[in-house]
């Protein structure tokens, strides 16, 4: 189920996450490359992140091929997911707009610790995501732990980006960053929340949009279910349900999965509520006991 108002930007196409695309990729299988490409744009991708893993810094040939062979069966633009300028060139070069029905592709993700990645624009215009979640002070990266620290990046970014390169904000993706909820001893999933409302409530942000990796907030979940609903998938919901009334609008997740909102009572959107605003262990504890729960249980047990 879609929600109204969101974009699902598909993410299978990265052997760092699935094992199958690692396979796809080791073995050079661009007809099933290309069939998880289309799979994702049926399920409602309207892009597809791309990346081939490290084998795209030194083999730049295999990863034009790759570029060209899902260019040939889907007609959505491709995010390049390379932190690397030298390599989004590469992507850059072999992206032919008009097989996408003229639309740019992404270049993601641009950051303050990357700015050799403002001169690519000379290849060819294209969106992009900024990497809100770490800053340069006094010539050193460090993550973004406030809130108003990852508003101050996006801002600084988008900023430069319309006066020197002319950019229009609905080219503008800002990526606020989801961790694992699991690891996140330090709040950083209820500051990921706060920015996202202050973002969309910032004047100087307006018409951009927010977006993170969904699929990142249910790494390390057990393989318990809800209603025959993975709980990765019902924390997945649990964010989306939280983060979209405050601005989020742009998915990086798989396509084919249940996105929706939970209503106001869901038991994992309780304990969700519940665990972010913990931290250390206490935050833990409190996963713990919804995972103590049978998945036969029914969903509004308490």
């Amino acid at each position: 189920m879609s929600i109204q108002g969101v974009t699902v930007i598909g993410d299978r196409l990265n052997p760092e996450g699935f094992k199958k695309t690692r396979s796809l990729i080791e073995t050079e299988d661009f007809a099933g490359l290309q069939a998880l490409a289309v799979r994702q744009v049926e399920a409602g991708a309207q892009a597809l992140d791309l990346t081939i893993g490290p084998r795209g810094y030194k083999d730049p040939q295999f990863l034009t091929k790759v570029i060209a062979s899902i260019q040939e069966v889907v007609d959505v633009p491709l995010c390049f997911d390379y932190p690397n300028a030298g390599v989004q060139e590469v992507c850059l070069k072999a992206y032919n707009p008009a097989k996408a029905k003229g639309r740019k592709s992404i270049v993601n993700s641009l950051a303050e610790t990357r700015p050799e990645m403002f001169d690519l624009y000379k290849i060819q215009p294209f969106r992009v995501v900024l990497m809100a979640s770490e800053r340069m002070e006094d010539g050193v990266a460090k993550p973004n732990k406030l809130s108003s620290e990852v508003v101050d990046v996006a801002k600084r970014l988008s900023s430069r980006l319309i006066r020197e390169l002319n950019f229009r904000p609905e080219d503008i993706l800002i990526d606020i960053t989801i961790h694992s909820l699991v690891s996140d001893t330090e709040g950083l999933t209820k500051m990921a929340l706060e920015a996202i409302g202050m973002i969309h409530e910032d004047p100087a942000l307006k018409g951009m949009h927010i977006m993170g990796g969904l699929t990142n907030i249910g790494n390390m979940l057990p393989p318990i279910k809800f209603d025959n609903v993975t709980l990765r998938q019902m924390m997945e919901n649990a964010f989306l349900s939280m983060a979209v009334p405050r601005g989020f609008d742009t998915i990086m997740g798989t396509p084919w999965n249940d996105f929706r909102l939970l209503p106001e009572g869901d038991p994992v959107l309780q304990t969700f509520k519940e665990v972010i605003e913990l931290k250390g262990l206490a935050a833990m504890r409190r996963l713990r006991q919804l995972w103590a729960r049978s998945s036969s249980a029914p969903t509004g047990a308490a």
